[in-house]
C-alpha cells in the first residue's frame, strides 16, 4: 500500500514539474502577506533599477482616451524583456470618482487598474501607482487645502484598502505634479502658499495610506515638490513628512531646450558636449546631495527627449542621463506617452504598443545600459559646513567700588530780620493800656509773634 502511494506521488510530482518546465507557469506573489522586506529606501531605489512609464493611458481618464490601445500582458512582456525592472502606472481617478462626502471609486475602474498592476507582477517588476492628472480637485491653495484633504484622505484610503495585500513591490506615489494650474508661476515653483500646501497634502496622503495597516504600514510611498521639479525654491521649501520609508519624486526633462523645447527661441536638437555633460551633472548634484547624500532615496519618476530627427544625440542623452542618476544612487524612469511623431511636440514614445516593437531599439537599450555600466562621472559632494562651537567667553570680573560719601554743603541760614517797631504815642495819662502788634507789618491783629507794649494810659 505504501509502496503503491509513494508511486502515485512520484507520478505527480513527474507531472507538476513537467507543466511547470513546459507550459511556463508562473508563480504570482503579488497578493501576499508576505514580501515587505527590512531594506533601507536607499538600497530599495538601487533594486528598482530602470523604468518605463505606461504615459497617456489610464492618465487620461480612460485607457484610450487619448489615443493608445487597450494595454496588454504581451506589452508588459516586451518592456521587461528590454530590461526595464519598473512599470510607472500613471491613473487619474477624476472621471471615476462618485461625489462628496464619500468620493467612491468605480469598482470596475480600479479592477481594471489591478489588471495592468499584476501584469507587471507577473513579470516581478515593481510598480508605481499614483494619482495623475487629478488637478480639477487637487488645489493647492489655503482656500481649497481642507476641501482637497478630506477628497485626498478618502480617495487614498480606498486605493490602498484594495491593494494593502500586495507585497513591496508595489509602491504608491501620493501626487504627480501638484501646481497651480494656470498660474503664471505654474512651471517655475509657484508661490510660498503652493508650497506649503503641497507639503501638507504630501503629509495627508502619507497619513491615509498608513491609516489601512496591513502592508501599508510599511509601503514606500513617493511624494513630491512642487511640479516634481527641481528648481531651487521648489527644493528649498519642500517638507518630508515625518515617516521613514519615503522616496522624493521629481522629473527631469533636462535639458529643456533639447529633451521637450521644438520651435522655440534656443530649441536645439543636439546634445553631448562638455558643457552639456557638465551642466547635467550639476544639476544632479544639486539633488545627490540634497537628499541622497543624506540617506533620503529619489526616483527620477518622469525623464526623456522627444523625436527631432536626432537619434543619435537622444542615445548618447539618454545613456548619459542613465549613468550619471545611477552613480549617484538615483532611479531613473522614462516617459513614455505613445507619441513618436518625428519634428512634433510631446513625441516621447519609444516603444510601440500596437505592433510590440521599439520605435528607437538604440534608446531604450542606452538607457537601459546606462543604469549598468561604469559611469562617466562621479558626483561633486559639497562639503558640509563645520560645525563651529560655541565658545561661552568668561565673565569679566568688576571690581567692587566704594563710592565715595557725597559732600552735603553746610547752609548757614540767613538771619531774621526783626523790623523795628516804633510805638505810637498815646496822648490818654493814667491808665496802663497793653496793645498787640504784628510784628511784621505792625498792626493790631492776633497774629504770630506779637510783641506786648506796656502804655502808661492814665
Amino acid at each position: 500500500m505504501i509502496k503503491k502511494l509513494f508511486s502515485k506521488l512520484g507520478v505527480v510530482f513527474f507531472l507538476v514539474t513537467f507543466l511547470f518546465s513546459t507550459c511556463n507557469v508562473n508563480v504570482i506573489t503579488y497578493a501576499d502577506d508576505t514580501g515587505m522586506r527590512d531594506i533601507s529606501g536607499l538600497d530599495f531605489v538601487k533594486d528598482m533599477k530602470v523604468g518605463w512609464n505606461l504615459g497617456n493611458t489610464f492618465d487620461a481618464g480612460n485607457e484610450t482616451d487619448w489615443g493608445n490601445p487597450v494595454t496588454t500582458h504581451a506589452m508588459i512582456d516586451e518592456i521587461k524583456k528590454e530590461g526595464f525592472n519598473t512599470l510607472r502606472l500613471p491613473v487619474s481617478w477624476y472621471k471615476h470618482i462618485g461625489s462628496a462626502p464619500t468620493y467612491t471609486i468605480d469598482s470596475a475602474y480600479m479592477s481594471r487598474v489591478e489588471e495592468v498592476v499584476k501584469y507587471a507582477f507577473d513579470n516581478n517588476m515593481y510598480v508605481i501607482l499614483n494619482i495623475h492628472h487629478d488637478n480639477t480637485w487637487i488645489v493647492p491653495t489655503y482656500a481649497h487645502e481642507a476641501q482637497t484633504e478630506d477628497e485626498l484622505t478618502k480617495v487614498w484610503t480606498q486605493i490602498a484598502n484594495h491593494f494593502q495585500s500586495y507585497n513591496d513591490h508595489l509602491v504608491f506615489e501620493a501626487m504627480n505634479e501638484p501646481r497651480p494650474v494656470g498660474a503664471a508661476n505654474e512651471w517655475s515653483g509657484g508661490s510660498y502658499e503652493n508650497r506649503d500646501v503641497i507639503n501638507k497634502f504630501n503629509a495627508t496622503a502619507v497619513k491615509a495610506i498608513r491609516a489601512t495597516g496591513g502592508n501599508n504600514t510599511k509601503r514606500f510611498i513617493m511624494v513630491p515638490t512642487i511640479a516634481a521639479c527641481d528648481q531651487s525654491v521648489a527644493l528649498n521649501d519642500f517638507v518630508l513628512p515625518n515617516d521613514s520609508r519615503l522616496i522624493v519624486s521629481l522629473h527631469l526633462y533636462t535639458p529643456y531646450y533639447f529633451a521637450m523645447s521644438i520651435n522655440e527661441s534656443g530649441s536645439t536638437s543636439t546634445w553631448g558636449s562638455d558643457s552639456d555633460k557638465a551642466a547635467m551633472n550639476s544639476e544632479l548634484d544639486i539633488i545627490y546631495n540634497k537628499f541622497v547624500r543624506n540617506g533620503q532615496a529619489v526616483v527620477i519618476g518622469e525623464f526623456g527627449s522627444i523625436n527631432k530627427s536626432n537619434e543619435s544625440s537622444r542615445v548618447a542623452h539618454a545613456k548619459y542621463f542613465a549613468q550619471a542618476a545611477t552613480s549617484r544612487g538615483i532611479t531613473p524612469i522614462w516617459w513614455d506617452n505613445g507619441i513618436a511623431t518625428a519634428n512634433t511636440a510631446e513625441t516621447f514614445a519609444i516603444f510601440n504598443r500596437n505592433s510590440l516593437s521599439w520605435y528607437f531599439p538604440d534608446i531604450a537599450k542606452a538607457f537601459v545600459d546606462g543604469t549598468t555600466t561604469t559611469p562617466t562621472a562621479t558626483p561633486t559632494v559639497t562639503p558640509k559646513p563645520t560645525a563651529i562651537p560655541t565658545v561661552t567667553p568668561k565673565p569679566t570680573a568688576v571690581p567692587t567700588v566704594t563710592p565715595k560719601p557725597t559732600a552735603v554743603p553746610t547752609v548757614t541760614p540767613k538771619p531774621t530780620t526783626v523790623p523795628t517797631v516804633t510805638p505810637t504815642p498815646t496822648t490818654t495819662a493814667g491808665n496802663i493800656q497793653v496793645k498787640m502788634f504784628n510784628g511784621t507789618t505792625g498792626s493790631s491783629s492776633n497774629a504770630i509773634n506779637p510783641k506786648f507794649i506796656l502804655t502808661n494810659t492814665g
